[in-house]
């Protein structure tokens, strides 16, 4: 696995390529963030570093929290995350990373959790069709059988059935980058990503078929 970047989402646009063709991409606030723990294999038992980004008061972070950051001299940080690598040997304690760790053309991986939709029907939730919409029907939106009666007599675990819809940890793989902003770190990625404007997001260059990173 390679270190990542956490980023905010802002917003859909669209850019234009060389030939006028429009692209819609997703701008991400990607970084800037702080190493703020490294481990080896000898004193942890695996190599990873750990970044942290979004920064806010010492009083939105308790005193292990603060304590845990001071190490490396970071600012206080509301999220962490852990990268697990080969070897960490080319990271310091507050080693700022940032969106130009990117390229354009280079395909990532995004992970974040997807905007809940609250309570939802078979139809919405799970594309079911609806029944007939005759005078006289009473199964316009009702999910049908639910399994048998008798046998076994209940509903089987994991039934497609009516219930909450989205806020799920979700990964889009293999996104293009189309521009990188290094100077406001911003990330311009190609489609759409998971989440509503202002949500956390992980970025990380996506696995290569035969890249054992």
């Amino acid at each position: 696995m390679s270190v990542g970047i956490l980023g905010t989402k802002l917003g859909m646009t669209q850019v234009f390529d060389e030939a006028g063709k429009a692209i819609p991409v997703t701008v991400v606030q990607a970084g800037p963030c702080t190493v703020t723990q490294v481990k080896t294999a000898e004193l942890d038992g695996y190599s990873a570093v750990q970044v942290g980004f979004g920064e806010v008061t010492e009083k939105a972070l308790s005193k292990p929290e603060l304590g845990h950051l001071k190490k490396s001299e970071a600012s206080p940080l509301r999220h962490l995350k852990e990268y697990r690598l080969d070897s960490s040997g080319d990271y310091q304690l507050g080693q700022q990373i940032k969106a130009d760790m990117f390229t354009p053309g280079q395909e990532v991986d995004v992970i974040g959790t997807s905007i809940g939709r609250g309570f939802a029907g078979y139809q919405k939730r799970h594309n079911f069709k609806r029944g007939p919409m005759a005078h006289g029907s009473k199964n316009h939106r009702l999910p049908g059988s639910t399994g048998a009666g008798t046998t076994p007599g209940r509903v089987y675990p994991g039934k497609r059935m009516a219930g909450r819809l989205g806020g799920k940890r979700i990964t889009v793989k293999k996104l293009t980058i189309v521009r990188v902003d290094g100077d406001r770190n911003l990330l311009l990625i190609k489609g759409a990503i998971p989440g509503k404007p202002g949500a956390l997001v992980n970025i990380v260059p996506a696995k290569q078929v035969g890249n054992a990173n």
